[in-house]
């Protein structure tokens, strides 16, 4: 039953994946503590430590039948959650009780528990990355022909098409992959070094033999997935690695935020809508609204998220030589809802993109409306190859251009400016309407889609095969 009386977080409830949320969950955290204890349990028997296979596997059968209400209690008692949970294993496989953290201090679970977990959920955020960026590729190709107006300081500028302005928001997704490639390349496990990182007590449970001790590390990384340790530690890891990646999620945030921006300005523009559903509400009182609920959402998640490195930042720097434990609390918040905060921005993205809605007839009228005036530059031109005076030309599309724009600001339903240089006799005979073809002021923008598809996508299509296509729901 759902607890109504107490706080629930929006990120749980409303935004994240489930994927995401049980990730992180606290079935998944402990479950994980108890096989980094089987891990480290099973490499010191298998170093000469007097430790059976029976006991190894009598924590093994207690991985996942963890006793919450028993482990809240022994908290209580002794203020310390992973004692609490020593405890709560030694009942569940008591042959094993006496064994169990040998020669581990807290960071020992905590930190690689946090390695491992960080791990999985950028791997996550890797994949739908992918799909955002094979949606947005896919949308780039299809309307990669559209002439569609440019803004500089969202005021017209020249033309650009609809698909290439999509390779916009597609290339600040292709950074972030990047980015979050690297943090899972660089992600390194912490392995057992110890209180203070010196290794100290595994080095007496193995009477001073150092490469018993580097086995130790080796074998509990192994068991994980993790080919290397970090090299040098205090009692945690550098904290350093946690800002690194908060820091890398943010940088999606950003990248979220841009798109979800530009989605509102163009259904404010109603070129290019998000999909509406057939039973959505868009207002409570206007019943006709069309509200870019999920373009906002985004925008607003990612508002939190780009927030979080501050905290990260501070944690790094404020160590105290070889650990503090000011880092546990905000750690705890901050880099679960970092990932979940991502997961839900990549969450609507890879629902909105599918769903996108251009509307051709509105970008046509918008068009029409100011490329008389981008296309006097042209028509100058073509003027003067054809026999015409071009300071007098230009001096009489000044006029007419201002009156033209005038004429639109007092309410005009079309602009007249090219009609009104045909009647002007300064202009010799121009094919008008050749000139005003839209699609000769696009420049570079279908050949450019093409290439940035050929030269960026598909080397990720191949990189991920089987990876695209992760259209989503999402919750309320």
């Amino acid at each position: 039953m759902k607890d109504y009386q107490t706080y629930d977080n929006p990120l749980i409830q409303r935004y994240a994946s489930r994927k995401m949320a049980h990730l992180w969950s606290p079935q998944v955290k402990f479950s994980t503590w108890r096989r980094l204890w089987v891990a480290l349990a099973q490499a010191e028997r298998e170093l000469g430590l007097n430790i059976t296979a029976e006991q190894v596997e009598a924590l093994r059968a207690q991985i996942e039948t963890i006793d919450f209400a028993a482990a809240e209690n022994y908290e209580r008692r002794f203020r310390h959650d992973v004692m609490a949970h020593v405890h709560t294993f030694a009942d569940a496989a008591p042959s094993a009780g006496a064994i169990i953290h040998l020669g581990a201090t807290s960071c020992y679970v905590t930190d690689n528990t946090d390695l491992i977990l960080s791990r999985e959920a950028l791997g996550m955020v890797r994949d739908q990355l992918v799909g955002a960026i094979d949606a947005l590729a896919r949308f780039a190709d299809r309307w990669k022909d559209l002439p569609c107006l440019g803004y500089t300081h969202f005021q017209p500028a020249q033309l650009v098409t609809v698909g290439k302005r999509a390779t916009l928001w597609c290339y600040e997704l292709i950074l972030d992959l990047g980015e979050i490639e690297r943090r899972l390349a660089d992600l390194r496990f912490l392995g057992v070094k110890g209180t203070t990182g010196t290794q100290a007590s595994f080095l007496a449970l193995f009477d001073g033999d150092h490469d018993k001790v580097k086995a130790l590390d080796d074998k509990v990384a192994a068991a994980f997935g993790f080919d290397q340790t970090y090299p040098v530690a205090g009692q945690t890891y550098s904290r350093k690695i946690d800002s690194q990646t908060v820091s890398a999620l943010a940088a999606v945030a950003e990248s979220g935020h841009r798109f979800g921006m530009d989605l509102r300005l163009l259904a404010h523009e109603q070129e290019v809508e998000e999909p509406f559903e057939a039973e959505q509400i868009g207002s409570s009182a206007m019943a006709y609204k069309r509200n870019p609920m999920r373009a906002e959402r985004m925008c607003s998640l990612a508002r939190f998220v780009m927030g979080l490195p501050a905290g990260m930042a501070h944690t790094a720097g404020t160590q105290w030589l070889e650990r503090t434990l000011d880092d546990s609390a905000i750690r705890r918040l901050i880099i679960p809802q970092a990932f979940l905060g991502v997961d839900a921005i990549l969450n609507l993205y890879n629902n909105v993109v599918p769903g996108m809605v251009v509307h051709p007839p509105r970008i046509a009228a918008h068009i029409a409306e100011q490329l008389p005036f981008m296309a006097t530059e042209n028509l100058l031109m073509a003027a003067v190859q054809a026999g015409g005076d071009r300071q007098a030309l230009h001096e009489r599309i000044r006029v007419h251009s201002h009156d033209a724009a005038a004429r639109l600001k007092g309410g005009a339903a079309d602009n007249d400016l090219i009609a009104r240089l045909e009647k002007d006799a300064a202009f010799p005979p121009l094919d008008f309407a050749g000139v005003m073809d839209p699609s000769k002021f696009t420049g570079r923008s279908a050949r450019q889609v093409e290439e940035f598809l050929e030269a960026e996508i598909e080397p990720i299509r191949r990189r991920y095969p089987g990876r695209t296509e992760t259209r989503t729901e999402i919750h309320v």
